[in-house]
């Protein structure tokens, strides 16, 4: 890579807020975008999960720090944003990164399940984007927003109809928020993995059920975590500055694979 394309990707100067930063993906991106020369803020409602990796990103001469943050709660959200820029500045990064799937078929799912799915899913992310892009905004600052969408916001799946309806209301309001906010210098898109391995999904994904599921995928395996840096990083970075709106994909094919 040359000097000047690695500038492109380069997060340096910049600092990033990744919610539900206790859990698998969450962690890999915040090391991505420490990686790439973010300052980085860990965000999650339970804080001594993360606690570790910020010390492990400290000790590699990263700027972090971790902050409680219960998306459904305005004033969690405010508390925690103020705490962070207070700790590394301005947040000029987001990714949006929390959320929750309760599987259930539509006739046996609790009103109370759906609600909560679309409370964490969507609303939390709305309301954290809002609250940030007021902040920069009031400053005159650009900004970068990245949702963690799915890819079954974009095709079905057996049991799942909450929080597929979930992430396709995140890739649209991804759209709208794009459109609308376009003027202030920021951008807005989505990531759409498809089914990467975690500790969480693994015993599920050696089962007969699991591997049929794999089957379905045209490259006949999981994702890594690692497999999304590339992505978030063009998303998050000056080598993505004219993408907007946008909706990536990285999902081993899974999404031009019949039903």
């Amino acid at each position: 890579m040359t000097p000047a394309l690695a500038e492109r990707f380069s997060l340096d100067g910049r600092t990033a807020l990744v919610t539900g930063a206790s859990g698998a993906l969450g962690a890999r991106f915040t090391e991505t975008l420490a990686g790439a020369g973010a300052a980085v803020v860990l965000a999650a409602r339970r804080t001594g999960p993360m606690e570790a990796l910020r010390d492990r990103l400290t000790a590699q001469g990263a700027r972090a720090a971790v902050v409680a943050m219960d998306v459904t709660d305005a004033a969690s959200v405010d508390a925690a944003l103020a705490q962070a820029e207070a700790a590394l500045g301005p947040i000029d990064l987001i990714v949006n990164n929390s959320g929750i799937a309760e599987p259930a078929a539509s006739l046996d799912q609790p009103d109370a399940d759906w609600n909560r799915v679309f409370a964490i899913n969507v609303d939390g992310a709305r309301r954290l984007s809002i609250a940030a892009v007021r902040r920069l905004v009031a400053l005159g600052r650009p900004g970068s927003i990245v949702n963690v969408a799915s890819i079954l916001g974009l095709r079905q799946g057996a049991g799942v109809t909450a929080y597929a309806a979930s992430k396709a209301a995140l890739v649209q309001m991804t759209r709208q928020h794009a459109l609308e906010w376009a003027r202030h210098g920021i951008r807005v898109n989505a990531l759409a993995p498809g089914y990467i391995e975690t500790g969480i999904n693994h015993d599920f994904f050696a089962t007969d059920a699991g591997q049929a599921q794999i089957r379905r995928i045209p490259q006949r395996r999981l994702g890594l975590p690692e497999e999304l840096d590339g992505a978030l990083l063009l998303l998050a970075s000056d080598a993505g500055s004219f993408i907007t709106g946008s909706v990536l994909v990285v999902d081993g094919g899974h999404l031009v694979s019949p039903l």
